[in-house]
């Protein structure tokens, strides 16, 4: 749920016959930050639909549980959205064989330790663990990640189908580049990359080391990530060996 807005037609009215569970869950792909309240103008903006549609979608989703409304009129995600997201299989299932081996990797580094899947052209972070004192990243669980760009994202996309990968590259700014880092993670188990921090404050740049989780079809379940703040890559390149460990580890936990 990137926050976009959706593009309508120059009428502001919705496409003609678009049904209304499409309308709700363009009201839902509002919210772009955990925690967000979006006013009813706000809301019907990002989500490309008249007001007053937006009010009447937004009045039944708050009495479904997936949305909430507080004291000042603002909507925010209902506890509802969350109950039935954890049940989703390729995250929780996953999430829980993943777990004991995030928490060592955490508790080692002491860094920021992500477990992502692909979900068509991006990667949807399932969890995250970080310590206090480590550097601010703007990844949240339940976030989307470009498949190109993050080394979680280039973990999966090198085990994804051909036409994944194939329109990943035409898409891509440096296509030569992503090729070999798709070649590395496929042939050492391990994506590893500098990439520019998001943020405005701490570090310039951050330094990742991504491996991905297969199936015995070599078909990627998910991948894990570690994020650190770049200081020459040293940090993360010690802990190329630990990630596909790990990896292997869950691919295995996973399968039984």
């Amino acid at each position: 749920m990137s926050g976009t807005p959706v593009q309508t037609p120059r009428s502001g009215r919705p496409p003609r016959g678009e049904p209304i569970l499409e309308r709700a869950f363009r009201v839902l792909g509002a919210f772009a930050e955990a925690g967000e309240g979006l006013t009813l103008h706000t809301l019907a903006a990002r989500a490309g639909l008249p007001k007053s549609t937006t009010s009447r979608i937004a009045a039944q989703l708050t009495g479904v549980g997936a949305l909430e409304r507080r004291d000042n009129g603002d909507f925010v995600v209902g506890l509802q959205l969350l109950e039935i997201a954890s049940l989703a299989p390729r995250g929780h299932g996953l999430r829980a064989a993943a777990l004991p081996f995030m928490e060592d990797l955490h508790r080692v580094t002491g860094q920021h330790i992500l477990l992502a899947v692909r979900d068509g052209d991006e990667a949807v972070l399932v969890e995250r663990l970080s310590a206090r004192d480590s550097a601010a990243v703007k990844y949240r669980i339940g976030g989307r990640l470009p498949l190109t760009g993050t080394g979680i994202g280039i973990a999966l996309l090198a085990h994804a189908p051909e036409r994944v990968r194939e329109e990943a590259l035409a898409d891509a700014n440096d296509a030569a580049l992503l090729r070999r880092l798709m070649a590395a993670v496929r042939t050492e188990g391990v994506c590893a990359m500098t990439v520019p921090n998001p943020l405005r404050s701490g570090p310039t740049t951050m330094s990742t080391v991504a491996a991905p989780i297969l199936d015995r079809h070599g078909d990627a379940l998910g991948a894990l990530s570690l994020v650190t703040p770049d200081e020459g890559g040293t940090r993360a390149a010690a802990a190329r060996t630990a990630l596909r460990t790990a990896g292997l580890a869950i691919s295995r936990a996973v399968g039984r």
